[in-house]
């Protein structure tokens, strides 16, 4: 996969930082087939590695609230990890939202809540959500242009998404989260889920807790799509980075479409990194989670600035912008096509 011809990133940090995050995903595009490296730092090391193995969790916390396709009220649920003992009041957060093709599911997903433990035990504070199920039953992944039906399921899971996303800021001080470093991830419909959250956060819907912004930081989605059709209405260059992994033998989202994706994400202009997984089925947890986990972990260090993030040794921080100027030197023409990032430094 090639490197996009042109990135722009609106983040929260200061352009030397926001410039790092760049070069280090194209770094990894250019060179390494598409995998990031490990962040640099002595372990053991913050939100890079395991460092609290048992976990607090709380289940059942109410975010939201919105209608279903009666009008009738839907309480809007989500399951939170966070790190036993942990003395660090802002904390980056991730909302995990769980597949079912807009079905079935819940946030007891083996795939989410594996998800959450990971990051829960490396620093974070891990959210799994229970959102609207408002599909028929169609089969929704690879339609194009999708279905009425399709839609307005999917439009409702981002909004609930987005309520969850609003919910952490909202309450910030009291559940340790960072408000400026929050993630989204997720698999099969969730992973179309994150992937519209990303995209579409001028869409805030109204599933509760208005006010905080919508935007995230960084997105994660394992195995899934959005239409190519949709592309260019909503893709533009200040969406949210991306990560996106994709079986080739998915026999439920085919590795095709999930390349175009990437393809017309790069293409708007937005930071995305795509990872094949070769023989990969549809959200191959058992055969990849060792790898899905790890590189979401980097991902994720690399665009919300973990390096720099609250409760990290000076040291972190200087390795990692070490490590930036390395791949900016051994890749000039690419920190050349990232030397305007800094112009858009913005806080969320």
């Amino acid at each position: 996969m090639r490197a996009p011809r042109s990135w722009t990133l609106r983040t929260r940090r200061s352009s030397r930082r926001l410039l790092a995050a760049a070069v280090s995903a194209a770094a990894a595009i250019a060179v390494a087939g598409c995998t990031l490296p490990p962040p640099p730092g002595t372990a053991p090391l913050r939100y890079r590695d395991v460092i609290f193995p048992d976990l607090t969790i709380t289940r059942g916390l109410t975010y939201g609230s919105a209608p279903d396709l009666t009008g009738t009220p839907v309480t809007l649920t989500l399951d939170m990890y966070r790190p036993t003992g942990d003395t660090q009041t802002r904390r980056p957060a991730i909302v995990l939202v769980h597949g079912g093709g807009f079905t079935g599911g819940t946030a007891a997903n083996g795939a989410m809540v594996t998800m959450a433990r990971a990051f829960a035990q490396r620093g974070y504070v891990a959210v799994s959500i229970n959102y609207r199920l408002l599909n028929d039953g169609q089969k929704c992944a690879g339609q194009d242009p999708p279905s009425a039906t399709c839609l307005t399921a999917a439009l409702a899971a981002q909004h609930d998404a987005q309520a969850a996303v609003r919910f952490l800021r909202a309450n910030a001080a009291t559940y340790g989260v960072d408000p400026t470093r929050v993630a989204i991830g997720g698999g099969s419909a969730g992973a179309a889920t994150a992937l519209a959250v990303a995209v579409h956060s001028d869409d805030p819907g109204s599933s509760g807790n208005p006010g905080p912004s919508s935007k995230v930081g960084a997105a994660i989605s394992i195995s899934a799509e959005i239409p190519h059709s949709l592309a260019p209405a909503l893709f533009d260059a200040g969406d949210s980075p991306i990560l996106m992994f994709n079986g080739t033998a998915d026999p439920v989202v085919p590795y095709a479409l999930g390349a175009q994706t990437a393809s017309d994400l790069l293409a708007a202009g937005i930071p995305t990194i795509f990872e094949p997984l070769v023989g990969g089925g549809h959200v191959p947890m058992k055969q990849f989670g060792d790898t899905i986990v790890t590189q979401s972990v980097y991902f994720a260090y690399d665009f919300l600035d973990l390096a720099h993030a609250p409760g990290q040794p000076a040291a972190a921080g200087r390795a990692f912008d070490a490590q930036m100027s390395r791949y900016a030197k051994r890749h000039p023409d690419l920190a050349r096509r990232f030397a305007g990032l800094g112009r858009v430094a913005h806080r969320r």
